[in-house]
């Protein structure tokens, strides 16, 4: 299983935004990240300064969004839709979007629910509640 760094995280989306806005070749998860990046130009100017994209520091307690951290869940979400896993996950987000009308909105949505469950598998020490986080979605997706 690959890990990648904070580092591996921010060079790889700042090379889908520079090849994609070159219009080079991209490889298959940078295929799946771009229409992300492109859906989200307030990053645009971070993701185009590589060198300066490394140093930067997110507080949350200083208001500021990580745009990495942000792509990189969207990137997870289309993943998990991808294979279905949690089990479940593609017909929550699915009944979801259609409900907000909005597959990018869906998935902001979905990004809270993930969010909630990483947060309360640190704290408690246990591992991830995958069936917690569908169950969140499909509440969303219902209401």
């Amino acid at each position: 299983m690959y890990t990648p760094s904070q580092l591996d995280v921010r060079r790889f989306f700042c090379a889908t935004y520079r090849q994609w806005q070159a219009g080079a070749a991209l490889d298959p998860m940078q295929k799946l990240a771009q229409p992300w990046v492109a859906e989200h130009p307030e990053y645009f100017a971070e993701l185009a300064d590589e060198a300066t994209a490394l140093a930067l520091e997110y507080r949350v307690e200083d208001g500021q969004t990580n745009p990495f951290l942000h792509l990189a869940m969207h990137l997870s979400i289309s993943e998990q839709v991808s294979i279905d896993q949690p089990s479940g996950i593609r017909q929550a987000l699915e009944l979801l979007a259609a409900r907000l009308g909005s597959l990018h909105e869906a998935h902001h949505v979905a990004m809270e629910a993930l969010g909630e469950m990483i947060w309360t598998s640190q704290r408690s020490g246990l591992p991830p509640d995958g069936h917690a986080y569908l169950e969140a979605v499909r509440r969303a997706a219902t209401r």
